[in-house]
């Protein structure tokens, strides 16, 4: 893998900080790299091995300097609508892999779109939505689908036993509202489609210990953008637990607070994936604890695959279709547990 340090950008951010934590504990050097010089410093300091390299997405300059020499680039600083373009930018001059952590649905659909063909022409892989939302959902479909290359529909169930959302998830979500205009979102007939129909509620049988809950139906999120870059499939419907939903909603909801040594909340998941073809369903499930912090594991083990090699395609990809999703699943324990087709 060599020796070239990493760059988290956005590392004094909630997430950005389990991702430097996951990184050490995998001994992969670090440069933290964000526009606040004295938070980044102040986090080194605590941390003691890693290097500082403030910059800022509209100064490309000072983003060439941070990534300088680096191995790859971890983009953890949302809203990405603000801050994708001008780091993969960056990274496809410096020539290194890009990754990101982000769940706007419309900051993923860009990073398709403004940089499949440079990202190929370079061979420099680029992999959006390496999160918890858009890249677990993603390895579990693929998972699922098995030897099939083409679903009918595919179902990505949320269920949250709450949902306490980051000062970061509260920006990025106020940024996609204002550009649907307050629209909802879904994926039907192959397309993103922006309407207003009210919001609907249905229930859900999610394996135990969760069982029948009530969802959110339409709880579009970034599943509906990666799982068809690379799955045949007309219709992604995702769904979120009504409690969480309504967490994240209701203004006074209080951030993350740790709850054990590892930083982690007390919130827990289950991700339930249900994908159908000819009258034929297909199954793939994961469980875990804290989506921010798991998102970590989920980012450091993509890029450490991307580092070595161990990948399927290159340019700009969504996690299902970059790597062998089975083998990833199974890496993630003891973060996730996981079920699916043998």
């Amino acid at each position: 893998m060599g020796t070239a340090a990493v760059v988290v950008y956005g590392a004094t951010g909630h997430t950005g900080r389990f991702v430097v934590a996951e990184l050490r504990r995998r001994a992969i050097a670090v440069i933290v790299s964000g526009r606040d010089a004295s938070r980044l410093e102040a986090l080194a300091a605590r941390w003691g091995d890693v290097e500082v390299r403030p910059a800022t997405v509209d100064d490309a300059g000072s983003l060439d300097r941070a990534l300088a020499g680096a191995a790859a680039v971890v983009n953890c600083a949302g809203p990405f609508a603000v801050t994708a373009g001008p780091v993969v930018e960056a990274a496809l001059r410096a020539g290194i892999p890009y990754l990101d952590v982000a769940a706007e649905l419309e900051a993923n659909v860009a990073t398709f779109a403004d940089h499949e063909r440079a990202a190929a022409a370079a061979g420099t892989p680029v992999v959006p939505a390496m999160a918890f939302f858009g890249g677990l959902g993603d390895l579990l479909v693929t998972a699922a689908m098995g030897d099939w290359t083409s679903a009918e529909v595919v179902h990505v169930a949320y269920g949250l036993n709450s949902w306490h959302p980051t000062s970061g998830t509260r920006a990025a979500g106020r940024v996609s509202h204002e550009r649907r205009a307050g629209r909802r979102v879904r994926f039907a007939d192959g397309a993103l489609q922006y309407h207003d129909d009210a919001v609907r509620e249905e229930d859900w049988v999610f394996p135990e210990p969760l069982g029948r809950r009530s969802v959110i139906a339409e709880f579009t999120m970034a599943d509906a953008v990666t799982v068809p870059t690379h799955v045949a499939v007309p219709e992604v419907r995702t769904y979120m637990t009504v409690e969480a939903a309504g967490d994240l909603a209701a203004e006074d909801t209080p951030a993350p607070e740790p709850a054990d040594d590892l930083g982690r909340s007390d919130q827990t998941f289950v991700v339930d994936v249900v994908v159908g073809s000819g009258g034929v369903e297909r199954r793939a499930t994961a469980r875990g604890r804290d989506i921010y912090a798991v998102t970590a594991p989920l980012v450091v083990e993509a890029l450490e695959r991307v580092l070595s090699g161990r990948t399927r395609t290159t340019g700009v990809a969504s996690a299902g279709a970059m790597f062998d999703a089975p083998d990833f699943l199974r890496a993630l324990a003891p973060h996730v547990s996981v079920e699916f087709p043998r």
